[in-house]
């Protein structure tokens, strides 16, 4: 394997970066628009990027490969791929060294494929001084392939609604993207002894479901633009979470076959999201095949609450895990390393 210096010759390896941190969001997959297709698009996505769980991850030039922390094979292949799409010096990446210092937890529902893949080719990209286009990345790569949330929270954050697959799409494009209010937070309901469908098998349950009826798309874009947009933008988080809990309402019973006849994959997370509704809050459902369960509140101080409450009553709970988390409104920090 060739060995690389920052400033080695030949002269078209001068002037490399030394090493490159990325910080990328999670996000929250909250429904999709129409299955059917039979407009010429396909999906359509309502997602949201969010300050925890995050990828943190450090790529520094090094005497070799190497890769430590969690989903080291993941990262690998995401590497060698990446430099392949970015067309880099075959030097570049085979003599780095990436740290995984914090782990988006995988097939849970955040989206860490897509974060992952993209902070590798980022970081690669900057140390190489190379250009990094973030959306012909995630297509090359595979990523996104039926949402541009992950892209979109990648590039900028938010709350985001993307227009689904058409013919010529690179990726689905960004239809609406707006900032999530400040005040309001996200508990977070995670279920670790599960994971959720993702791969073959999630292809193999789109294609085992029936299509969604017309008039069903059609309820569900008519909640997404009368609804869950406008109460998102007057911040009227009762309008926006009834908006939400109806959508996943509506793509729960349609996905049931697909998760074993339930609304939501994980019966804890099912019980501990009934509470939540009971308790308050202004809107529950599932990111994507789950199983991490999420509800919405107005406060910091109301999540606390919620928690607390939940902790209390729950009786098939002891194994989840909480977490409180709010809406982030910037992309991954691409930071240079001295």
């Amino acid at each position: 394997m060739n060995q690389l210096k920052v400033g080695a010759t030949p002269e078209s390896t001068t002037g490399l970066l030394a090493g490159v941190r990325v910080e990328a969001p999670a996000r929250l997959h909250l429904g999709l628009l129409d299955l059917a297709g039979d407009l010429g698009r396909r999906f359509g996505s309502i997602g949201v990027a969010i300050d925890e769980p995050v990828l943190d991850l450090t790529v520094r030039l090094s005497h070799g490969f190497s890769v430590e922390g969690a989903e080291a094979a993941r990262v690998a292949r995401y590497a060698e791929s990446a430099a392949r799409v970015l067309g880099l010096d075959r030097r570049i990446a085979e003599n780095v060294a990436i740290t995984v210092e914090r782990a988006i937890p995988a097939h849970a529902g955040f989206g860490s494929g897509t974060q992952l893949a993209l902070a590798v080719a980022a970081a690669l990209a900057r140390i190489a001084g190379a250009r990094f286009d973030a959306a012909k990345v995630a297509a090359d790569l595979d990523r996104g392939a039926r949402s541009g949330v992950g892209l979109t929270a990648f590039e900028r954050g938010g709350f985001v609604v993307d227009g689904g697959r058409g013919p010529s799409s690179l990726v689905p494009p960004v239809l609406a993207r707006i900032a999530f209010p400040r005040g309001w937070r996200i508990v977070l309901v995670m279920d670790p002894g599960l994971v959720g469908s993702h791969g073959t098998d999630e292809m193999e349950a789109f294609k085992s479901l029936p299509p969604l009826p017309p008039e069903r798309a059609a309820h569900l874009c008519r909640l997404t633009m009368m609804k869950l947009l406008p109460g998102l933008v007057e911040e009227d988080i009762g309008e926006f979470g009834a908006a939400i809990t109806e959508i996943q309402e509506v793509l729960g019973d349609h996905f049931a076959p697909a998760q074993g006849g339930r609304r939501f994959v994980s019966p804890a997370v099912t019980e501990v999201l009934g509470l939540c509704r009971a308790a308050g809050a202004a809107g529950v459902g599932q990111s994507s095949w789950g199983p991490t369960g999420f509800a919405i509140v107005p406060s910091a101080k109301a999540a606390r609450a919620l928690v607390d409450y939940v902790v209390m009553n729950c009786h098939t709970g002891s194994d989840l895990q909480f977490l409180i988390t709010q809406g982030r409104n910037r992309g991954a920090l691409i930071t240079p390393l001295a």
